[in-house]
């Protein structure tokens, strides 16, 4: 439906000519701001929803009730099943922290939600085998843990917007809120977070579908190849700006295996367009503070560099 929509948008009502650099842009615009905005509210609702039924103190005890390294695994783990993308992890990220969940903790969910996804793994496994997925996992979910422990060690609080501590949902009345209460805190939580997120969400899909249809296709393998040594910073490098899920890098990390870029290389690649692509940077700006999104950036992005070397030294 929505393919259909960006089709009739982009060659009837704009009557752009089809395959042309332009009009396959603008169609990866229409057709992602589409999916993600539909796919944002949706998670902010279900989030907004979930939270009327399970206090701040629920949520904070179920994690605390661990040590701080099983909290943080716990944390991965619920990152890698659940499934969203880096926009829809925001909303999550948001009622974590709200809930009184640590930063770190919350920052461990964030990181592995959208690197690691169910879907994602299954083609993983189809396209390059078992060994490859297990390890791409495993490394995602040491990268997600570690990175939250370092953030929960260097206490981070006061560099997320001040705003997300101030939301509250299902809060207030001692008396058991009706259907009715549920459901309309759940569209104020949704409303109130969509307003001040969609904006950040467009300008990264822009970035990405400008990226998507001018940014020709052997760039990577022409920088990052076999003969450069520091061919998996370049490839982290180069796929910063981009914007994608798992599933829609999986093919291109699989085109680009088969003109002989290192898997390493080419899986360093994928996790810096899931894990920390630009245009999630830009949608992340509207709940972390500017040092504390370049703390992400940095503890992350060494992360994924360090796995991309290892993966190429054991494969």
């Amino acid at each position: 439906m929505l393919t259909l929509f960006a089709d009739w948008f982009t060659y009837v009502l704009l009557r752009m000519p089809e395959g042309t650099v332009l009009s396959d842009a603008v169609h990866f615009f229409v057709y992602d701001i589409i999916k993600i905005y539909l796919l944002l509210a949706g998670v902010m609702f279900v989030v907004g929803f979930l939270q009327t039924w399970l206090p701040p103190e629920r949520i904070k005890g179920a994690l605390a009730r661990h040590s701080r390294l099983m909290s943080h695994v716990l944390a991965s783990l619920m990152g890698a099943i659940a499934p969203f993308c880096s926009c829809s992890a925001v909303p999550m990220f948001i009622g974590f922290v709200e809930s009184g969940v640590p930063l770190g903790v919350t920052m461990t969910f964030l990181i592995a939600s959208p690197m690691i996804t169910p879907s994602g793994v299954a083609l993983l496994w189809g396209l390059f085998g078992v060994r490859v997925a297990t390890l791409y996992v495993a490394f995602g979910l040491v990268i997600s843990i570690v990175s939250g422990l370092l953030m929960g060690r260097l206490h981070l609080e006061r560099w997320v917007e001040d705003y997300v501590y101030q939301t509250r949902v299902g809060k207030g009345t001692a008396s058991t809120p009706s259907l009715a209460d549920r459901l309309r805190a759940s569209w104020n939580y949704m409303r109130e977070i969509f307003r001040r997120v969609a904006p950040w969400v467009a300008g990264g899909v822009a970035i990405g579908a400008f990226i998507h249809g001018y940014v020709p296709d052997d760039v990577l393998v022409r920088y990052a190849g076999r003969d450069n040594p520091l061919g998996v910073l370049v490839a982290v490098l180069l796929g910063i700006p981009l914007y994608s899920n798992a599933e829609g890098v999986i093919p291109i990390v699989q085109a680009l295996r088969a003109k002989g870029l290192p898997l390493g290389t080419a899986l360093a690649f994928m996790m810096a367009v899931t894990g920390l692509s630009l245009p999630e940077s830009l949608i992340l700006r509207r709940v972390l503070k500017p040092k504390l999104l370049a703390t992400f950036i940095a503890i992350v992005g060494a992360g994924i560099i360090l796995v991309g070397y290892l993966f190429n030294a054991l494969m």
